[in-house]
């Protein structure tokens, strides 16, 4: 998919004309005077969790954005596997890999031997391993990912738009507040003309700061962001340019011997490109803005680095000068640590405004966007009254933790980057090189790990699955349906609708059997009061609104009966109780991809694998792990009314 080549067109490429790409977003009129969640800042992690929770119409929810109109060019770009396989279950993936540009390989390049003053090739390596992800790496405008989340909240079931030119003034919260109340008094100085300076106030149940690096929220809250700078300025430039450099539509990570270094990053539409030119060293304390450095200043150190190729600039799309470091902030939300046990949070920041660091390794807006995700879902739990209040210390627990391993991560691979000419001793291609390939999981998005708490159990039984590992996102592969013979990917039946999924694996034997396992689990689910579907189901509601239970068999689609299958995987739903055929899945023998072997199932024993509404593992059991199962979801969830 080719555009940008007159010019760059910000908006839908899919759409000729260039005036109507730019359509009107946002809300007008006075914003509500009580939400249930109030969201500050229309950034990636702000859009995200407005994503999540417009799904829910019964969760009244806002959010507000200092900037007068959507973005429209310009931030981050990359997008990491990882997140593709979230943006697959909001519903917009298959539109994000049209248009954007795939990642496929990256090459290096380092200073010519014989010629130090210009650069040779040095290496290509495969960007992503096989088999890490049903998705690739792609590259796309931030401000296209932005489009995707607000047309998914405005044909939501709640009809979502933000509220812009809204800047948050001052933010209070009322102690010992029940769980019901209004806690957070929020207000709003509107900067719209015609309304300019009028205050507006909004009472929340719960507020989220994802207003950025100088986040007013997390100031609110007494957080402060605490770490080094590395006294270095980058740019950056999106450009549509001519140059005989043969790599500048791979991904391309080059130092010279003299001049620092350059990230090509090849953009969406076939002709712009990005690319990242290290600047200079500050002095301690001083800001880049003191440099005065042009777009002119960048242009000029981009041809020095890359000679003896050419670069002629014909048109900036966007650019930006910023200073490396990395900072983050000790807790994602208003509960000092040693109260945790006795106060629950009502405000929370997530994305920059409680972690900030380099843009090389492309993980800011993935890492942000994840916090998001992960705070959704249990913001909404709890709203519904499926969870405690309890389970919301889980996100800064979580998340703080992810956070902290991508700032080491970036400082390490920041200095690797920009160790040309920072301690004499020129760049190291090869060192470049290795590292990226080391830490390939990692920027993927996949090397997330979390802990266990509440919500991600011991893994006592982790030999039954050993590909899928408890506190990991669920790696899907593909599978066939067994109601039709379509292959499909067993993960992509998590949608972002706040359900958890339980996925039944069959041991070895017929699973329709009266005594066979997987039916006696079936059973269990289904009609004892112990079971968890039964219990943390609302009366009235289909019987997978909360649990929705999928099983996997062994056998090829041809050799077993669905109608044969236990009641439970045949479920009746909706006003005219009609039946879910989508339940029941087998290897995709045809193509060779078989699930069992490929995620490491105990073909014998076989199992039962919890997964979270954000994709992770929560937990492995054996079949008959009747009790274990409903006491893992008895230890945060509550009694359907």
């Amino acid at each position: 998919m080719q555009f940008h080549l007159n010019g760059f067109e910000p908006g839908d490429p899919d759409i000729a004309d260039p005036v109507e790409r730019v359509s009107p977003s946002g809300m007008s009129g006075p914003v509500p005077a009580e939400v249930d969640v109030l969201i500050v800042g229309c950034g990636p992690a702000g859009l995200t969790l407005t994503a999540q929770l417009a799904a829910f119409p019964d969760i009244k929810t806002c959010i507000v954005e200092q900037k007068p109109s959507r973005l429209l060019r310009g931030q981050a770009d990359g997008v990491a596997c990882r997140t593709m396989e979230m943006f697959h279950a909001y519903g917009f993936s298959e539109r994000v890999l049209k248009e954007a540009c795939w990642i496929t390989e990256t090459t290096f390049w380092k200073p010519d031997d014989g010629k130090p003053a210009n650069i040779v090739r040095s290496g290509r390596v495969q960007d992503v391993e096989d088999g890490l992800s049903e998705f690739p790496h792609v590259i796309l405008n931030q401000a296209r990912v932005h489009d995707c989340y607000l047309d998914v909240m405005r044909r939501s079931p709640a009809k979502l738009e933000p509220y812009y030119s809204r800047r948050l003034l001052d933010l209070k919260t009322a102690s010992a507040a029940r769980f019901e109340d209004h806690a957070v008094t929020v207000s709003l100085e509107r900067l719209d003309a015609g309304h300019e300076g009028e205050v507006e106030t909004v009472k929340a149940r719960y507020v989220v700061g994802c207003d950025g690096a100088r986040s007013t929220v997390r100031k609110s809250i007494g957080r402060e962001l605490r770490g080094d700078s590395a006294n270095h300025a980058w740019g950056v430039m999106d450009v549509l340019a001519v140059t005989d450099f043969p790599d500048i539509r791979f991904k391309s990570l080059i130092q010279s011997a003299s001049d620092g270094s350059i990230i090509v990053i090849p953009r969406e539409g076939g002709y712009l490109v990005r690319l990242y030119v290290e600047l200079a060293n500050l002095d301690a304390g001083e800001r880049v803005t003191s440099r005065n450095i042009t777009s002119d200043d960048l242009i000029a150190k981009a041809r020095r680095i890359l000679n003896p190729h050419t670069l002629d600039v014909k048109e900036i799309a966007w650019w930006s000068v910023y200073e490396i470091g990395q900072r983050l902030t000790d807790k994602f939300d208003d509960v000092p640590a040693e109260e945790v046990g006795t106060r629950l949070p009502r405000v929370f920041i997530a994305g920059d405004a409680c972690h900030t660091h380099s843009p090389k390794a492309g993980q800011g807006m993935n890492v942000s966007m994840q916090d998001a995700f992960n705070l959704g879902w249990k913001l909404a739990s709890v709203l519904r009254r499926r969870s405690a209040p309890q389970l919301l210390h889980s996100y800064s627990a979580e998340r703080q933790a992810v956070a902290k391993e991508l700032i080491d991560f970036d400082r390490e691979w920041a200095e690797i980057l920009g160790s040309a000419k920072r301690d004499n001793k020129g760049a190291d291609a090869a060192k470049t090189q290795d590292y990226f390939v080391r830490h390939g999981r990692y920027t993927a998005g996949t090397a997330t790990h979390y802990h266990q708490s509440i919500i991600t159990a011991e893994p006592t039984h982790q030999h039954l699955a050993k590909g899928l590992a408890i506190g990991t996102r669920f790696h899907s592969a593909p599978v066939v349906r067994l109601s039709d013979a379509k292959p499909v990917h067993l993960g992509h039946v998590a949608k972002a609708d706040g359900r958890f999924r339980l996925f039944i694996f069959a041991g070895a034997g017929d699973p329709a059997a009266a005594d066979s396992p997987v039916r006696s689990l079936c059973d269990f689910l289904r009609e004892s009061p112990k079971s968890p579907v039964r219990r943390h189901t609302p009366a009235g509601a289909d019987i997978d609104s909360v649990i929705d239970v999928r099983a996997v068999f062994q056998q090829a689609h041809s050799e077993l009966a669905i109608e044969a299958m236990p009641p439970l995987l045949l479920p009746p739903k909706g006003r005219y109780g009609l039946r879910d055929y989508e339940k029941m899945f087998c290897p995709d023998l045809k193509s060779g991809h078989d699930f069992f072997a490929m995620r490491g199932i105990d073909r014998n024993a076989g199992c039962m694998v919890v997964v979270r509404p954000d994709q992770y593992v929560a937990h492995v059991l054996p079949l008959d792990g009747h009790a274990a199962l409903a006491a893992y979801f008895d230890g945060f969830m509550l009694r359907a009314e």
